[in-house]
Formats: structure tokens, sequence, C-alpha cells
């Protein structure tokens, strides 16, 4: 299928009809299935990408994928019969990369996600204090730096708005975040208050805090918050957890599960769900690696680990933060960032951690049978963190831990072959790569023309053979699936995306095909979740984790991908959300 320009977004192998998928039905012999979907566009996501017309389920699991003709065997009376009517079956859509907890607290406090401009952050912010008058603190999240110059808000807009209270309102990167003066002045953090090693208060011309705290100096005011109650973070999982089904994703991995900034621990929460079965996702846990505390926490780490043994929860990934971001000069970079002049500065970012020690920690959690998440932003974090994991492979040897670097905004072209040589997997966040404000004004400017066009490699990474997975970092940014693809696909923000500007694709060479980019959400995912042998496509044996789209995306132009629809989750063969009957 091609778009308006007459580019391929790249055709799925040839559909049978008629036929089943593979020549001959793939079924395990059973006297009949519980559900039988049927008579529609069902792309497999298997090894040979295969279609077919038909899938039934028995007990959770798929026991049958091929034409119409040949699945009606497994029908009786009693069956569950779904006709798709042409809609597209695909396997449930996994997000790679998240932070679902917390973005339901959000959707419970001040939530400035869905917003982009002051006056409507003034309104949300204003009507939540004005409508929660009892609350001791106003808090929430979702602004982007774009919309204040130079991507710092002041304080003076927050004692505008709730002069009585302390506010705390973390960006939507959870990189920075927006306080009021009451809130300094409860953490007593002042004109000398110096800066943490790991990040930055922002500053007034007087020396004052100016009301934006990035990077770990959130945690000067952070301390000082009240903890969310139980109650209150089981409520924002399940809210959380309730959307992302209605987007189609039946799994996820959540990038931190510890104490973060603006994160609180919610490791007892998934527990505690997953025991109880109100977890009906398959999620992995990425337990925080503490930056202070060194290999003294594997003890720790370890016995979370074992603890989170019970129903959808597993708890076997341990997540690193090399460095920050580019757009607050916290991105470890291998040379300088430009100044508003364009000249180079002596500031290349942070390194959340040293090479010797990141090597050391990795080394160590590669031995214990840790999968190793690390975020990297910089191209030298990035390089920091593949040396790393080089340097686990020398001391361990090769093994299936299935190690991964997410966001890689800004690969070195010499690193960018090390991805499918060190085994490692390109975690991709594909809304951050098109022409969106936040890329426009507060990125290219500072790293220069040459750096922009390293940055969001995903066509160069799958050329070299590595696997790639898709997620969201939600809250971050949507998690919608659909628009996710889209952009990888498109490199153009999708239309209804409030963050993206219209206009022309960015670095349009490193546009990936559409049937690399499902993989990348389905199987892609699933490989780094450790659940490929369980999901991640439509094959006999595994369970029945599915998504039913309103349309066939292949039938469709590539820059009408983020229009399509949601209408079905089912996750081991049950509803968990359904607005097609």
């Amino acid at each position: 299928m091609n778009d308006d320009a007459g580019r391929s977004v790249g055709s799925a192998p040839e559909r049978p009809r008629g036929a089943s998928a593979g020549g001959e039905l793939d079924r395990k012999i059973i006297e009949r299935a519980d559900l039988v979907l049927h008579d529609g566009a069902v792309y497999t996501v298997d090894a040979a990408r295969r279609w077919a017309e038909s899938v039934a389920v028995r007990d959770g699991k798929i026991v049958a994928v091929g034409t119409d003709a040949e699945v009606r065997e497994q029908v009786d009376g009693a069956t569950d019969e779904i006709d798709l009517r042409g809609r597209m079956l695909l396997p449930g859509f996994q997000d790679s990369h998240i932070h679902a907890p917390s973005a339901g607290l959000d959707r419970l406090r001040v939530d400035l996600s869905e917003a982009h401009g002051l006056d409507e952050y003034r309104g949300l912010i204003r009507g939540y204090a004005d409508s929660h008058p009892d609350s001791e603190w106003i808090l929430g999240g979702g602004w982007a730096m774009d919309v204040f110059p130079g991507g710092t808000p002041t304080k003076e807009i927050l004692d505008e708005l709730v002069p009585d209270r302390p506010v705390f309102i973390n960006n939507r990167d959870n990189h920075a975040a927006w306080v009021s003066s009451r809130a300094l002045e409860l953490a007593g953090v002042e004109a000398g208050t110096p800066d943490p090693p790991d990040g930055r208060v922002e500053r007034d011309a007087s020396g004052a805090p100016a009301g934006t705290l990035h990077e770990g100096a959130m945690n000067l005011v952070r301390a000082f918050v009240p903890a969310a109650s139980d109650d209150e973070q089981l409520r924002g999982l399940l809210l959380a957890q309730e959307y992302l089904h209605s987007l189609g994703i039946t799994a996820w991995q959540d990038a931190i599960v510890g104490t973060y900034s603006t994160m609180q621990d919610n490791y007892d929460t998934y527990v505690g769900a997953a025991e109880r079965g109100d977890l009906t996702a398959r999620v992995v846990g990425s337990l925080w690696w503490e930056r202070a505390k060194g290999l003294e926490q594997l003890g720790f780490i370890s016995d979370r680990r074992e603890r989170a043994r019970e129903g959808r929860f597993r708890a076997t990934t341990v997540k690193i933060m090399a460095d920050g971001v580019c757009e607050n000069f916290t991105a470890a970079l291998l040379d300088p960032y430009l100044g508003a002049d364009g000249e180079q500065t002596d500031h290349n970012g942070i390194a959340f951690f040293e090479p010797d020690e990141l090597r050391e920690a990795v080394i160590a959690l590669d031995r214990e049978g840790f999968q190793v998440h690390i975020h990297v932003i910089g191209d030298r974090a990035c390089r920091n963190a593949l040396d790393a994991i080089e340097a686990a492979r020398a001391a361990n040897g090769w093994n299936d831990n299935r190690h991964h670097l997410a966001h890689v905004q800004l690969i070195h072209p010499d690193d960018v072959g090390r991805f499918r040589a060190l085994g490692v997997t390109a975690n991709a966040q594909p809304l951050w790569a098109a022409l969106d404000p936040q890329m426009t004004e507060l990125t290219i400017p500072f790293i220069g023309d040459e750096r922009a066009t390293w940055q969001y490699p995903f066509a160069s990474l799958i050329a070299t053979g590595a696997n790639m997975a898709i997620g969201s970092d939600w809250p971050v940014s949507s998690p919608n699936p659909l628009w996710e693809i889209h952009v990888a696909v498109n490199r153009v923000s999708p239309p209804d995306y409030p963050y993206g500007t219209p206009g022309d694709a960015f670095l349009p060479d490193e546009r990936i095909t559409l049937p690399q980019a499902i993989a990348a959400f389905t199987m892609g995912s699933a490989y780094v979740n450790h659940l490929d042998d369980v999901t991640g496509s439509i094959e006999v044996g595994k369970d029945a984790d599915l998504v039913v789209l309103d349309r066939d995306l292949f039938e469709h132009r590539a820059a009408e991908i983020s229009a399509a629809e949601v209408e079905l989750t089912l996750v081991g063969g049950e509803p968990v959300f359904d607005a097609l009957r």
C-alpha cells in the first residue's frame, strides 16, 4: 500500500484467501472452541508473517489459526463467535517502557498531559485546587517544556493560582518539577542551597530558586511531599490498566518500580494487585537501582524478585538511569552542547554514573540473572551503557538476560552496529521522533545540525539486525500504540497528538515499515519481557492475548494509521476492553 507520495509502507506477505495461513490448518485437535473470531484480516506476526482469516480459542489458549472454513470445524452451539467483518486482528500490544501507576495517579490529580498551553494549565490547576480545598499539597504532572521560555516555568504563576498551599507538578518526562514558593519554603530551598551532583535548581537573576527543579534537585522538595495512600496507589494502577487495555495493550514493562524523584514506590501495589487477581495485564517490573547505594542493594533487589511470584507480575529487571534529557542539558554528550549563539559551550551534560561504576553494576546484575534496562538519551550515555554490557559479556559470558537500552535518542554512528553485536535491544519511543516544538526549539539548536541527524535511528538499527521494542514512556507521552506506530512509519506527529506539529518528516530515511513497527510493538516487546514463548504472535499454543482494530492497517495510507481505533482487547481469551459488542 502507498501513501499520497507513493511511498510504500511495507506490505506484509500476500494473504491467503481460501487457504490457511501456512498452507494447512494450524490447530490443536480439540472437541470445540470456547471462542472463534472469524472473517477477519488476521496478521499473525509469526516468524513467516503469515495471514489468516479465523482464530479459535479454548481455555485461554489459541487452538486453531486458519481460514474461516477450516476453523469452522472447531465450532458448535456453545462456541462464542465474533464476526470481525474484515477488521484486523493482531497480537496484543506490549509497551516495553511505561510508568503506569504514576500515570494513573496523575489522572487522579492535576493532569496536564492532554493540554498544551499556559492558559489551559492555569485553568486545570486552579480548578483542581478549588475543588480539593482539603488537599494539603496540590500535586500532579504532565506539563510540556516548550510551553515556557527556555523550558522552565516560574513559581510566580503557581503562587498566583494557589497562594495558600504548596504545589509540586512534575513535567511530562519526569525530569523536572514545577514548584511554588510555598513548596520551596517548606523544603528550605533558597539562594544559598547548592545544586545536588545529579541535578540543578533553576535560578533567577538574583540566584534565588526560580520555580523549576531539574533531575536530582527535585528530591530537595519531593522529600516533603505527602506519600500517596495505598488506596490511591491501587486506584491509580487500576485506572491506568483500564485505559491501557482500551488501547489494545495486554502487557507492559514498568520502567521504574521503586522510589524515584516524583515517583512513589509501587512494588507492593503491583504485588498485591497480582495476588488478588486485579492485575489483568502481564507486567514486568524494572526494579529501581539507586545511584548512592551501589552493590549493597543487590540483596534487596534479589529479595524483591523472589517475592514477585504470584499472578501476572514479575520483577526480573533492574532499571538504571544513565543520564537525563537534552532539553535541560542533562543528557550526557560526547561533545559539549551549543549555546544560544550556536557556539560550543564547556558543558556536555551529566552522566549519572561514572563508566567504571556503571560497568560494575551491570556486570553484577548480569551475573545474578537480571535483565538490565538502561535509560540513555545522549550519545555518551549510550556508549557508556554499551561498554558496560560488553564488559558483562566478557566477564560472565553470553546469556538470555535480554538487556535493553531505552529511548536511544542520540546514538553516535560508530555505536549503531553494537546493538546487534552485543545482543542489546533498542527500546524506542517513536512519538518523540518528529519535528515537534520540543525537538525544534529545545533540542536541535543546542546539539547542532550534525548530531541532529543521529537521533532515533530506527531504520539503521533494524538494518544491522538489532531487535527493536516499542514503548511509550507514558505519562511522558501518549501510550496509544497506533500513534506510536504512526510516527515510526511516517516520522510525522499524528494529527490529533497535542504536542505534535504537522509538517515535514523528521529524518525520513529512518522511517521503518508497517510490518517492522507492528512486530516491534508485539514480538519485539514480548522478547524483552521474556513473554515471547506465550504471547506476541498469533500461534497455536500461545495465550490468546489479542486486539481487534476497526480497520486493516495495510489497506489504508500510512498517513491514516493513527486514525485506527481499538474495538476489542483480550487477555488469555477474556475481554478486558470491549467496544465491539
